[in-house]
């Protein structure tokens, strides 16, 4: 589906008229890689998986950054005629909610910020530097998203991944324009929210996986602690692609979430 204004390409389940559940995907990923949450939850809310700008239908942005993503994701709620949504942001997806709930902070109903990180450290750090490196090097040697995707996707993920889970992580991965991961691991540079989580004053679940090296569970159990009431759930086994790779633990975490936030609404 497209929005209205032809920008935004999403997929969609469920009642419009219920509450409405929005999914954020990675860098690596498209609306398409929440297929099965949509499936789950469409029952009970108006579940939504956009394409992140210049991601699948959507169209890419003029200049690419997390204040940039974050106000395109609004013109999308915007779009949907979406009120109250409760948004689940997965990785960058999560950065992005992050920085969305600074300039907007009272539209959501509640967040899932799932395998994110409230800062990527410093423009200039030697971390910084080497982790993008690492993965546009490749690129700027020849290789392909496409080529590259079954190792990308294999160094994600933890312990016994669901096969289909995987098959459409590397899907995803392989389909994502190089324009658009070289733009979008650019982003990352600087981001930091780590000052502003103490003012997240909707409910808030944080989603980690054991075994995921790109947001490590420790971290993400020390940001849940800075956000008022925050709620931490960590999958054990679990890599940086809980949905995919278990997708029947990551749907009992965010079902359980979601009963209590409209049990209380």
């Amino acid at each position: 589906m497209i929005t209205k204004d032809g920008r935004f390409a999403y997929e969609a389940a469920g009642d419009p008229g219920a509450i409405p559940l929005i999914f954020l995907h990675g860098i690596g990923g498209a609306a398409r890689s929440w297929r099965q949450q949509l499936a789950t939850f469409g029952s009970s809310f108006h579940a939504i998986a956009w394409d992140m700008p210049g991601y699948g239908g959507s169209a890419p942005l003029a200049s690419v950054s997390i204040a940039a993503l974050a106000d395109a994701l609004q013109q999308f709620i915007e779009q949907l005629g979406a009120t109250r949504p409760i948004v689940v942001g997965h990785s960058i997806g999560g950065m992005i909610v992050q920085q969305w709930l600074v300039q907007f902070p009272k539209l959501a109903r509640a967040v899932v910020l799932a395998q994110t990180s409230p800062a990527f450290g410093k423009a200039d750090g030697d971390w910084q530097r080497s982790f993008i490196a690492a993965r546009l090097g490749p690129l700027d040697r020849g290789e392909t998203m496409r080529s590259l995707a079954p190792s990308l996707v294999k160094e994600l993920v933890g312990d016994d991944p669901d096969p289909r889970g995987m098959e459409l992580a590397r899907a995803c991965m392989g389909s994502v324009p190089e324009a658009s991961y070289r733009a979008m691991m650019l982003a990352l540079i600087g981001f930091d929210q780590r000052s502003t989580l103490k003012d997240i004053s909707v409910p808030a679940l944080l989603l980690s996986g054991s075994k995921d090296n790109n947001a490590p569970a420790p971290m993400m159990a020390k940001t849940a602690t800075y956000i008022p009431g925050a709620e931490y759930v960590e999958l054990a086994g679990v890599g940086h692609l809980a949905n995919l790779e278990r997708p029947d633990a990551f749907d009992a975490a965010l079902g359980r979430f979601l009963d209590s936030v409209t049990t209380k609404a």
